[in-house]
């Protein structure tokens, strides 16, 4: 898209400068733009006020990730502002403005935000910058090339200065230049530092507002009680206990389950407690974890749909194969677990509805509410809050709970705000998981001990069948589902890679790093397995296979910066593991050792990645921190366990997450590059896990194939 297709009016906000634009209108992901329909009021992405303050508004939700930071980096830099003028808040929910070039939608996943909002927020920046330029120089009568801006100050040689806030409603004014000059990486005085965040304050003293932390004048709390089994249906409940419960001022059957509601959480949740009810489970997912997982694993004896076939890798193996690998593996359901379990507000006022949540989808929210309210969508506004963590939970495309809570208002009438309010046991139980996988391969080396043949058959479920991106499933198979597993970024001349896309009555959906969880593992511990057996150094057996330029390089990095090949000591192994996603690229060493209980310690990771031009180091860096932290966890300890279709797993006794004391030691190290920026959220998660398993073989001489390490937990 080129800057001047969408940027292209302006207007007065009080007495400040809005820079608003008409985007181009994708109906749906990779399809073509239409015609956009004329946006009202504008969608502002930056407001230059009188009193100096420049303030971004953010298509995307802020989920500890930092974009809020990022985005205001871009403006700032461009625009030549002070750090502390700036100022950020959340866009309201409507799809023809705010919305996402990459998912088709207004909302954040999929690591994209700031490649997302690259060129855009840039573009923003340099335009207000131009149009405060020309009001100056109007004002004083110079040219505005004369004009310079350093920190918030126009400044011109003749000793004239103002502030943004001075010449913003004169710029308002102006017409909007139809193509601006953007700054190149040499003249970047912000992007590539490390700024700080510019929501640590509001989020250390308490003011920055969460969903959980709303409260409306009025406002009711509700508990909902599900079925304890996937698709068990509802026939009957006695609610007499649960309305002596004090606090407790409604029961109200919807399509989930007996929502019970009241002045505050405590009394919902003690209302739900002696509320009894009758299910029917003929329908129902009756099935646990182990007769799923066995299910699964029966299908891998005949081929899947084709997916990616390169060669001819059964005559590879027949033929001229010296050495034959097989493996299969096994990965269970994960749930997200965020700190902030699932909730949301929706109040009714005349004829519209207000719903506040930290959603990822605004655009999906907004309509699911709308539908079940029987509303325009123009008139259901979304105010997204901070989130307490997202990893995709809250970037459902089946919008569950905020069906859930609009049912609620519905039954209800609308007479009172409602929060919807799940507990830790119902985030736990109420499914949208990691789906289970299961991975067969096989592989073959020759007389040389070169890869020439790679196998790899795939059971499991997709998370977008019957959503609003089922579009994307084509040939009978979903890509998001396996991505990873195809296209490897390692030269093998002869590839068969298949997939049974089999159904579970157990909802999924994405997980931090989507189907790169599994497939990474896989792909990188089997690979290890393979240059093994070949006799081979496990990292530069994969550098000479690699395809990719900027790939070698960050395995070059991670190398040198660790040490590849030095003496550990005695009781210590080192695992590489590697991969590419969201545009980025992430190679691993994690150092293990065994603690005096024979307890797996992992000792030390370095990482190195590639996500393009590095916006802000200091948050890349945290985010890596934390992708390797959140696949520990899982690699280690994550399994949901069900039995005879009822989920076990309820709260962090069972769901154990890495604590601090845990923590490896971890170095981060970036590699500079001009390309644009590519995501960091999720790409250093899938990794951690075979850079494990792989220093535990060299260690134990065993190797992982089932996830989590249960031997070892």
């Amino acid at each position: 898209m080129q800057r001047r297709q969408f940027l292209k009016t302006t207007l007065t906000l009080g007495s400040g400068l809005v820079i608003g634009f008409h985007l181009p209108v994708r109906s749906a992901l990779g399809q073509p733009p239409q015609a956009a329909p004329a946006p009202s009021p504008p969608n502002a992405f930056v407001r230059i006020a009188a009193d100096n303050s420049v303030t971004v508004i953010s298509k995307h939700t802020e989920m500890g990730q930092g974009i809020y930071t990022g985005l205001a980096t871009m403006i700032a830099d461009e625009l030549d502002a002070d750090w502390t003028q700036m100022r950020v808040e959340a866009a309201p929910a409507n799809i023809a403005l705010y919305k996402h070039f990459m998912l088709g939608i207004q909302g954040t996943g999929g690591s994209m935000s700031v490649p997302n909002a690259w060129m855009q927020y840039r573009t923003v920046g340099a335009t207000a910058r131009a149009m405060l330029v020309s009001a100056a120089a109007k004002a004083w009568k110079v040219p505005a090339a004369e004009i310079t801006v350093s920190k918030g100050v126009l400044s011109h040689k003749s000793g004239k200065s103002a502030k943004f806030g001075e010449f913003a409603e004169a710029a308002a004014k102006l017409q909007v230049p139809a193509d601006v000059k953007l700054k190149t990486p040499a003249q970047f005085t912000l992007i590539g530092t490390a700024v700080p965040k510019i929501d640590s304050v509001a989020k250390v003293t308490g003011k920055a507002g969460y969903a959980i932390d709303v409260r409306r004048p009025g406002m009711k709390v509700a508990m909902v009680k599900h079925s304890p089994r996937f698709g068990g249906k509802l026939v009957s409940f006695d609610d007499k206990a649960t309305r002596a419960v004090a606090g407790v001022v409604d029961v109200v059957q919807i399509p989930t389950g007996i929502a019970v509601i009241a002045d505050n959480t405590f009394a919902a949740m003690r209302g739900r407690e002696v509320l009894t009810a009758q299910w029917d489970f003929s329908a129902a997912e009756n099935r646990g974890s182990a007769e799923i997982m066995h299910d699964f694993k029966a299908l891998t004896a005949k081929p899947g749909i084709p997916v990616e076939v390169e060669g001819d890798s059964s005559a590879a193996i027949a033929g001229n194969a010296s050495r034959v690998l097989e493996a299969t593996y096994e990965f269970p359901f994960l749930a997200h677990a965020c700190m902030e379990p699932m909730d949301s507000t929706l109040e009714l006022q005349g004829n519209k509805a207000y719903l506040r949540s930290g959603t990822q989808m605004q655009s999906i929210e907004q309509q699911r509410v709308a539908e079940v309210l029987g509303l325009p969508l123009e008139n259901v506004m979304v105010e997204t809050q901070y989130a307490g963590g997202g990893f995709g939970r809250r970037g459902s495309f089946v919008p569950e709970i905020d069906a859930e809570i609009a049912n609620i208002v519905k039954a209800t009438g609308g007479r009172y705000p409602v929060r919807l309010q799940y507990s830790r046991e119902d985030d736990m139980k109420a499914g949208y998981y990691r789906p289970m996988f299961v991975h067969k391969m096989r592989g073959a080396l020759d007389q040389k001990g070169e890869v020439v043949a790679w196998e790899n058959r795939l059971v499991g479920q997709s998370f977008i069948e019957n959503t609003a991106f089922g579009f994307l499933i084509q040939k009978g198979f979903d890509p998001l589902a396996i991505e990873g597993a195809y296209e490897l970024p390692y030269h093998v001349p002869n590839v068969s890679v298949d997939y049974h896309m089999v159904k579970s009555g157990v909802p999924t959906q994405a997980w931090r790093s989507v189907s790169h969880t599994h497939t990474t593992f896989s792909k990188e511990t089997f690979m290890d397995e393979l240059m093994h057996m070949a006799g081979k150094d496990p990292v530069e057996g994969r550098l000479a296979a690699m395809k990719d330029a900027r790939g070698k390089a960050v395995i070059k990095a991670v190398v040198e910066h660790y040490g590849w090949g030095k003496t550990l000591a005695s009781g210590k192994a080192a695992g590489f593991a590697y991969n590419e996603s969201f545009g980025g690229r992430v190679a691993q060493i994690a150092e293990v050792s065994m603690d005096a209980g024979g307890r797996l310690k992992v000792d030390k990771v370095v990482c190195a990645v590639d996500c393009g031009l590095a916006v802000n180091p200091h948050i890349i860096e945290a985010q890596v921190e934390s992708a390797i932290m959140f696949g520990l966890s899982a690699a280690l300890y994550g399994e949901i366990n069900i039995i005879k279709g009822e989920v076990q797993t309820s709260n962090f006794h069972n769901y154990p997450i890495i604590r601090m004391y845990q923590k490896p030691e971890i170095e981060v190290v970036i590699i500079q590059s001009a390309e644009s920026p590519t995501g960091i959220g999720e790409p250093a998660t899938p990794v951690i896990g075979p850079a494990v398993a792989n220093a535990y073989f060299k260690l134990s001489g065993k190797r992982i194939r089932k996830l989590p390490f249960e031997t070892l937990s």
